[in-house]
């Protein structure tokens, strides 16, 4: 018999869940057959796999130590967790405790991978873990990983869950817009004030291109962001702090270019023929820094990049 206390990390989260991940060589019908026949037990009595755990809560596994072994993959080594040891870890950490990590994203590398082959931003902080004492046990029970995206060439803060707790935590403060999120940019052309723009978005799937329009469609979703000018810069730029109250895909590089400022170095959507007069190889937008509900702020400093225009 196997006895396992829930930790902090692995509480609220259903118990079926919890057991796939502890025994990750058995199929989803051994586990409720073994919950049918009590062989399985939370606190000493029967469950059914919708339970949400709770720390402290007491599971009991009544396998043998060979079968135990066997469903757990306990002699098998995870070639995920292999793979992802032998990773880049070099990442720009702004924060770190035993709960997340805040990290600042260099431009040009994607905050998640779409493809095998690819090495992002997570694979990246996983592996930073791994070399930092993350057990192959403990990632068998949760996969770290980032809870917000950027663009690929967009730089600047990530978020990094290191348990299921946080990561719910910061998953609902992202989806509700409890956390304030600002990002800075060079646009083209002269702001003199503050203003908040709203709209609609559409986005076309083949192009991975998004349009701006001031009339809703069936396609379309309504988007809001807010700007405020911190410095001219010569070249006729301006330098802008940017409030992103709703979060579309590409929302902040269209929606400025709709209105006549789209950001330096942004081919998609800016002016190629000006980017290529200042040399601007990269969109200079980057997510400043996050505000939490109970006042902790981050700041994630811009890229080298900036300060050729400031």
């Amino acid at each position: 018999m196997k006895e396992l206390r829930i930790s902090e990390s692995d509480s609220n989260q259903r118990f079926d869940k919890y057991l796939k991940r502890v025994l990750t060589e058995a199929s989803t019908s051994f586990i409720y057959k073994m919950l049918r026949k009590k062989n399985i037990t939370l606190n000493d009595k029967k469950a059914d796999g919708s339970e949400k755990l709770n720390a402290g809560d007491i599971v009991k596994i009544w396998f043998s130590d060979e079968t135990f072994e066997k469903m757990s993959g306990a002699t098998c080594e995870d070639p995920l967790f292999v793979e992802l040891s032998k990773a880049p870890s070099d990442i720009n950490i702004v924060f770190e405790n035993e709960d997340m990590i805040i990290i600042n994203k260099p431009a040009g590398i994607k905050s998640q991978k779409d493809s095998p082959s690819d090495i992002s931003i997570n694979e990246m902080a996983i592996s930073y873990l791994i070399k930092n004492g993350l057990s192959a046990d403990s990632f068998k029970h949760f996969h770290p990983s980032v809870c917000n995206r950027l663009d690929r060439n967009t730089s600047g803060i990530v978020l990094f869950a290191k348990n299921l707790k946080t990561a719910q935590y910061l998953s609902e403060a992202l989806k509700e817009r409890t956390c304030k999120k600002l990002y800075r940019a060079i646009v083209l052309g002269d702001i003199n004030y503050e203003q908040e723009i709203d709209g609609f978005l559409s986005k076309d799937e083949s192009t991975n291109k998004v349009t701006i329009s001031s009339k809703e469609t069936k396609e379309s979703k309504p988007i809001k962001t807010a700007y405020r000018p911190l410095k001219k810069l010569s070249d006729n730029l301006t330098l802008l702090e940017i409030h992103l109250i709703t979060g579309r895909t590409h929302q902040i590089r269209a929606h400025l270019a709709s209105i006549g400022h789209p950001i330096l170095g942004d081919n998609k959507y800016g002016n190629t023929i000006i980017n290529k007069k200042l040399k601007a190889r990269g969109q200079l937008l980057h997510a400043y820094s996050i505000e939490f509900e109970d006042g902790r702020k981050f700041v994630a400093e811009p890229p080298k990049e900036f300060n050729v225009y400031l």
